[in-house]
């Protein structure tokens, strides 16, 4: 029997919460209206963007194809008499060797 005494006076106590609650006056706020003019702007601003991008950067021309070379110039760097270094320059009209830069690297050392 305790029990049951126990839990109306809880029941009690959460009642006369709930009174207390209910007598409490709820403040006014005012309506949030939603505009519904910008909704559309986003899709027109993706759009305007879209149609920009293609006509800048949508048709690109081709470049030519590189034109022959008429003249080569071959600069060396060789190593002269009394160790001294010296460039050497050579105008030719087409490459008839090449060697790498890098060669030197497997024969000294």
């Amino acid at each position: 029997m305790k029990r049951h005494e126990e839990d109306q006076e809880i029941q009690a106590f959460f009642q006369a919460m709930i009174e207390k609650d209910l007598e409490i006056q709820e403040p006014d706020f005012p309506e949030f209206k939603k505009s519904k003019s910008i909704n559309w702007w986003i899709p027109m601003g993706i759009a305007a963007s879209m149609v920009t991008g293609f006509f800048l950067f949508g048709e690109k021309e081709t470049p030519a194809p590189p034109t022959p070379i008429d003249e080569v110039v071959i600069i060396t760097l060789e190593q002269g008499p009394d160790q001294e270094m010296q460039f050497s320059i050579e105008h030719t009209n087409e490459m008839d060797m090449w060697e790498s830069p890098t060669a030197s690297l497997l024969t000294e050392y």
